[in-house]
């Protein structure tokens, strides 16, 4: 028989444990739960009874279409544009032999995605106002200038996520194709492409959401003439007063991010699934 002390101690390890299982749930329902709940009641719940016609009011608007469709450009030019920049970077920092500074390249090309949103938007528009260092590109409050602070944001993303799987992947099946004759463009294109297309499709998936639901950056650098999903949310419920069609909007905004999260959860298993990954290759292997 356990003695008072004991149980005791039980009885505090028990409450621990259910303590620290029950503060994060709390925590959700309160600062996540409940004003969703409240948002959607205000959107959708009229004279205490579910009334859905405000998706047919906001989707009726040009401007919602705008918006819309100005957040899927923004998201998908930068998507493609960081898959393209990143896969050879990916190369360099992780399959590449070693070499000098590389651990330190790595830390830096990760910088721009832990900056604030706002300090970026900022930079990025004192360097292309007119009378900035590359004013002369005539790029400010522009779609390119978005675009390109997004890529500067995310594509430590495909860096890393790539990279880590290539750094790991095993290379004798690329060295067998190169023995059977393939050229290394081709047994790249035919071997090492098709095992790290789950990670890349995971990393494009995302950039695609951090891109879509960008705000300080594309309020500072294209104001409202580029808003996306995620800025006119802001503008119907501070300046309009349209808890309604801010509602619409942000479950709008939740079935993108709800997507985008299935895309890169079911790419990351495949990745999981396929890749036949080993220790990481060494320098000259």
């Amino acid at each position: 028989m356990p003695s008072g002390t004991g149980r005791a101690g039980v009885w505090a390890g028990r409450a621990a444990w259910t303590f620290a299982a029950v503060l994060p749930l709390v925590f959700l329902g309160v600062f996540f739960a409940w004003p969703v709940v409240v948002m959607v009641g205000r959107g959708f719940v009229v004279d205490g009874s579910l009334d859905l016609s405000g998706f047919a009011q906001v989707f009726s608007r040009p401007r919602t279409w705008r918006v819309v469709g100005l957040t899927l450009a923004q998201a998908a030019a930068a998507t493609v544009i960081c898959v393209l920049a990143g896969v050879p970077g990916a190369y360099t920092l992780y399959r590449r032999p070693a070499f000098r500074g590389r651990g330190a390249l790595r830390a830096f090309v990760t910088v721009p995605f832990v900056l604030p949103t706002v300090v970026v938007g900022v930079a990025f528009r004192t360097l292309l106002v007119p009378d900035g260092p590359l004013g002369f590109l005539g790029l400010d409050h522009t779609f390119t200038a978005i675009v390109a602070a997004l890529v500067f944001f995310n594509y430590s993303v495909v860096v890393r996520s790539v990279g880590g799987m290539w750094e790991r992947l095993d290379p004798r099946a690329e060295q067998a194709a190169r023995s059977l004759g393939a050229s290394p463009l081709r047994a790249w294109w035919t071997v090492t492409l098709p095992a790290l297309t789950p990670a890349i499709a995971s990393a494009a998936s995302l950039v695609f959401l951090f891109s879509a639901t960008a705000f300080g950056t594309v309020l500072v650098l294209g104001g409202l003439q580029f808003g996306t999903i995620e800025t006119e949310i802001w503008v119907q419920t501070t300046q309009f007063l349209d808890l309604r069609a801010a509602a619409v909007l942000s479950v709008t905004q939740l079935v993108v991010v709800a997507g985008a999260l299935a895309v890169a959860g079911r790419a990351r298993a495949a990745r999981e699934r396929a890749l036949t990954l080993t220790e990481p290759v060494r320098a000259g292997a």
